[in-house]
């Protein structure tokens, strides 16, 4: 398999600034996820994607758009396909300044921590003792295999959803039906009903799938208890696979 195969000249422009080196870094990462599959090339050539792409160099050189560039694939980055065994899907990246990075619910270590974030910072706390952190970045969970899926990648500066049926979710999707495919038990997290419209796609019976309510303060009364974190390392020890260790550390 040769990284020609992805069909980078034709991909690296979904960022924009086709000859940014950055990019084409980024385009290997994805295909090192997808390299056991060798899908990766069809998937980027659909016209769905393709679609995407152009939307996607209008939004960047016209709007603010989060993360930046360089960031949108940071979850394909820190977790291969090889390495995830725990996935926590959200929805799409936060709307606010110097807070998305790439990885669901993280924010980059200067941020202040979100609601959101600091609710499963307690339900932590109360679940596995694990304390709360003066950060919200994730980045030590995504480097143990845990994938921290947005189904959308990409949104507007103060527009959530912004830029929901676009696309994203058709790629997003796949991602998912990719892993659904392993032969590895994987934890699938999801949280609130966004989250769970995606258990269709799971059909593994190896895989280990948890749902709660959100851990926005919405409808966070619902989601304290869950376990989720205890529930996934018991299955992940169980099954022979090494544990995560959920304490993200201070800054």
């Amino acid at each position: 398999m040769h990284h020609s195969q992805i069909g980078c000249t034709d991909v690296v422009s979904l960022c924009g600034d086709t000859g940014h080196s950055k990019n084409v870094y980024t385009l290997l990462y994805l295909y090192m996820f997808f390299v056991s599959d060798n899908l990766l090339k069809s998937e980027f050539q659909k016209e769905y994607y393709l679609a995407l792409q152009n939307f996607l160099k209008e939004e960047y050189q016209t709007a603010t758009i989060f993360p930046d560039k360089q960031d949108i694939f940071n979850a394909f980055k820190l977790t291969s396909y090889k390495q995830t065994k725990v996935v926590i899907l959200g929805q799409d990246p936060y709307i606010n300044p110097n807070e998305a990075h790439g990885l669901a619910f993280s924010v980059k270590p200067t941020a202040k921590i979100p609601r959101s974030l600091a609710n499963v910072f307690k339900e932590l706390a109360t679940d596995l003792g694990c304390k709360i952190p003066n950060n919200g970045c994730l980045e030590n969970w995504a480097k143990q295999g845990v994938l921290l899926l947005n189904t959308v990648l990409t949104v507007r500066q103060n527009i959530s959803k912004s830029h929901a049926n676009q696309g994203w979710e058709i790629f997003t999707d796949y991602v998912i039906k990719r892993l659904n495919k392993k032969n590895e038990p994987l934890v699938f997290m999801l949280w609130g009903n966004d989250a769970q419209k995606k258990q269709k796609l799971l059909n593994n019976p190896k895989h280990l799938i948890l749902k709660a309510a959100h851990p926005s303060p919405l409808a966070s009364k619902a989601y304290f208890g869950c376990k989720h974190f205890s529930q996934a390392n018991d299955f992940l020890q169980k099954n022979k696979m090494s544990i995560v260790n959920w304490q993200i550390q201070n800054v």
